[in-house]
């Protein structure tokens, strides 16, 4: 394994530290530019251990060779990633010892996060008799728009089966995060070790939510904004843990999904997935900053496993965080409650695009994060033929004020401000834009 350790510094030092830099990603596949020196005081340490590394950039500003004020703002031009040149890991005395440095604001290595994936079951191609959309009343919703192809959904997931008919003509831009190389991949299923692959799915999840979002309605029913456009990000792989399948992915390559589907014209990102803080800063925090500086909306599923449980970027402050209902319309118990939810959603058995062209049953908080991602793009789009923009302050508000309320409370430890309700939110929409 070479281990690539990720660094962040203080403004003070960008003059000692060599330019330029290639990012990792290029630096990947072409190592024209190798840069084999970081820090003086890092680059001792390195000796003394006999390791030697190549320095490259975490992020790729959206400008090339400039950092915009947002991506400053939010220190994406301060963090880079140092790749060991020889097998093996840092030892820890050295970690600590770069660690301790008063330069360095952050140091880990790279960190393999987990969510769970909901079991879909394969179903029959019909399409079922009844509508969850009903729940939120997206059929009156869809009598002010049914999206516009300008407004552009990124789906950061396991990757999409781009020949499945629901999802003809949907997907504009695709890209691929999934690179384990150098990591132990005998429980994964499927190409985890080539990041120039195209992101298709191997898995079904990412597929199933994207038909949740976008489909044509073929043998399904409609998707939420079903003429938005969606970017297919793979940033998940499908890994063996025990009986179960779960979704695996580097946290820190998940993040660079993030700056790509930004830098490259995303108005909702979609994460129906969920990280848990395991030490160092709160996963994604830098570059969701980053997002919502963009007035870029970030809908993710709370987590599947019930519990007070905190799962990222769901739980951290800006990021719309979804739980499910049932059939009845009540929370269910799958849904956890550790982040700030905003609103719940349709979120068992929600029948939807599948692979192999097929389809399939799935429930959780994957489910219901679509249709929230979905309707936020509707209303975008509204806005976009008005010849107007929504800012993440006013979906808040739009939710906040429109969400059937499940309880009493004004906002709900598991049920945040309630059902949504599109029929209030577009009525509420239309007179603020008015």
């Amino acid at each position: 394994m070479k281990e690539h350790i990720i660094i962040k510094v203080v403004t003070a030092v960008r003059d000692l530290l060599p330019e330029p830099v290639p990012y990792w990603m290029d630096f990947i596949s072409d190592k024209t530019n190798v840069v084999e020196r970081f820090h003086p005081d890092i680059d001792r340490i390195f000796a003394e251990h006999h390791f030697r590394f190549w320095t490259t950039r975490e992020y790729k500003p959206r400008t090339p060779g400039q950092w915009s004020s947002d991506e400053q703002a939010s220190r994406l031009h301060l963090t880079y990633r140092l790749i060991l040149q020889q097998h093996g890991s840092l030892p820890d005395n050295a970690i600590a010892q770069i660690r301790h440095l008063p330069f360095v604001a952050e140091l880990r290595t790279l960190q393999i996060g987990t969510t769970e994936f909901p079991g879909e079951v394969a179903a029959a191609l019909t399409v079922p008799a009844t509508d969850p959309g009903d729940m939120i009343y997206l059929p009156y919703a869809k009598e002010w728009t049914k999206g516009v192809r300008d407004i552009r959904i990124a789906v950061l997931d396991t990757g999409a089966t781009f020949s499945h008919p629901e999802l003809e003509d949907k997907i504009v831009l695709r890209k691929n995060f999934v690179d384990l190389q150098g990591l132990d991949t005998s429980s994964f299923i499927g190409d985890v070790l080539n990041i120039n692959a195209l992101p298709e799915d191997q898995v079904g999840h990412g597929t199933h939510v994207s038909g949740i979002l976008a489909a044509r309605g073929l043998k399904m029913n409609e998707g939420v904004c079903p003429s938005c456009s969606l970017m297919v990000v793979r940033v998940l792989a499908a890994m063996r843990s025990g009986e179960r399948i779960v979704g695996a992915g580097i946290v820190d390559n998940i993040n660079n999904g993030i700056k790509w589907a930004v830098d490259n014209g995303a108005d909702v990102i979609n994460m129906s997935l969920g990280i848990k803080h395991s030490g160092g800063g709160l996963p994604h925090e830098d570059i969701v900053k980053y997002a919502l500086s963009k007035n870029v909306t970030i809908v993710a599923a709370s987590g599947n496993d019930g519990t007070s449980e905190k799962y990222y970027p769901g739980a951290l402050e800006g990021v719309f965080a979804v739980g499910a209902v049932d059939n009845g319309g009540q929370v269910t118990g799958f849904t956890s409650f550790g982040a700030n939810i905003s609103v719940v959603a349709p979120g068992s058995n929600i029948y939807s695009s599948y692979l192999n062209n097929g389809y399939a049953l799935s429930s959780g908080t994957s489910q219901a994060s679509p249709f929230v991602s979905g309707a936020v793009a509707l209303m975008k789009s509204y806005a976009a033929e008005k010849g107007k923009k929504l800012s993440n302050n006013d979906i808040n508000y739009i939710l906040k004020n429109t969400s059937d309320r499940l309880t009493s409370k004004v906002r709900d430890q598991r049920a945040g401000y309630g059902l949504l309700n599109l029929a209030d939110s577009f009525k509420m929409l239309n007179a603020i834009l008015s």
